[in-house]
């Protein structure tokens, strides 16, 4: 018994000292507050709107008078989270319409894109939110790696889809949620689908790069048209992303307890994006990265516009997009 409770102590402090130096405890984060009508009559498409940041931001959204459209692959969970958010909003709120949306499957995506570019007369705002982390190597129905196929390409076919319409909607937003750990990776033209190697933190990192080359291509050729393109990263957030990450049996309420200490909640990671989606402030501002509703400066490679041109080049080929 007392080996056992040694062995704890030296894992639990082991970790609570690895937690300090990974992630120093963030400042509180100030919760936006805007006035309760500021949304109304917009229409608000949330990928992965069922748990996590892309249901704290459809709340958000929600009480401030919007048309949320919850786009999930999981359709009970988003029955049970639209209906936890409604209960939230309270009495004056916008309207939530949930839809299925499966980003491994192109078929899925093209499927939500008619009944979306056939039911709605507008779209102001997308946020391409919905993710996979550091998951065991699969793919997709369409044959992709599992992270680069629902975090990248589910997400191209689906924007690409819903251009027009976006554009008949201007002034509109379409919000891309990428991560820090895109500095961790590089686009492996060689070998897009990590079929001569998997490693799955790696993979992460070159779907999350992706998700900035993206927004840099797309504004580049979303000049002039109205509609405009940003990314964020909203830091290490409490969700259900990692769950494929194994942690020691012994360390795991010592790792709870200390994600309660250094992570942010949904509704704090769920800031940033609620700021692009809303914020007069980026009105008419495109092609950046913001992290804590502030610009953010990127490396070199996630600017890189001969590698972003590249990619979207591929992209295109890969979920079979012609002129």
């Amino acid at each position: 018994m007392y080996s056992a409770v040694l062995i704890a102590a030296v894992v639990g402090g082991g970790v609570l000292l690895l937690m300090r130096r990974l992630f120093p405890r963030q400042k509180a984060v100030q919760l936006l507050r805007y006035p309760a009508h500021t949304m109304r009559g917009k229409t608000i498409i949330v990928t992965g709107a069922n748990s996590g940041i892309g249901k704290a931001v459809a709340g958000e959204l929600l009480k401030l008078h919007a048309r949320v459209i919850m786009a999930c692959r999981d359709l009970k969970s988003a029955e049970e989270a639209a209906q936890e958010i409604q209960r939230e909003a309270g009495q004056e709120q916008g309207e939530v319409v949930i839809k299925h949306l499966d980003l491994a499957s192109l078929a899925s995506v093209r499927r939500f894109c008619e009944e979306i570019n056939k039911e709605e007369s507008k779209i102001d705002v997308l946020i391409n939110n919905a993710g996979v982390y550091q998951c065991p190597y699969t793919k997709t129905e369409d044959g992709f790696e599992m992270q680069l196929g629902v975090n990248h390409l589910g997400h191209f076919l689906l924007t690409h889809l819903l251009l027009d319409l976006l554009k008949t909607s201007a002034p509109s937003r379409i919000v891309v949620v990428s991560s820090k750990l895109y500095k961790y990776g590089h686009v492996n033209f060689d070998d897009l689908n990590s079929e001569a190697k998997y490693d799955k933190a790696f993979c992460y990192s070159q779907s999350k790069l992706a998700n900035l080359l993206f927004t840099l291509e797309l504004a580049k050729q979303l000049q002039g048209t109205g509609v405009t393109v940003n990314a964020l990263t909203p830091g290490i957030v409490r969700t259900r992303l990692g769950r494929h990450v194994q942690i020691p049996f012994l360390a795991k309420p010592l790792f709870n307890l200390a994600s309660l200490v250094f992570f942010k909640s949904p509704l704090e990671g769920a800031q940033t994006p609620l700021y692009l989606a809303c914020s007069p402030e980026v009105e008419g501002v495109s092609g950046k990265c913001f992290a804590n509703c502030e610009e953010e400066e990127l490396m070199a490679k996630a600017v890189d516009e001969q590698a972003a041109k590249k990619l979207w080049d591929i992209s295109r080929i890969m979920v079979g997009i012609t002129d």
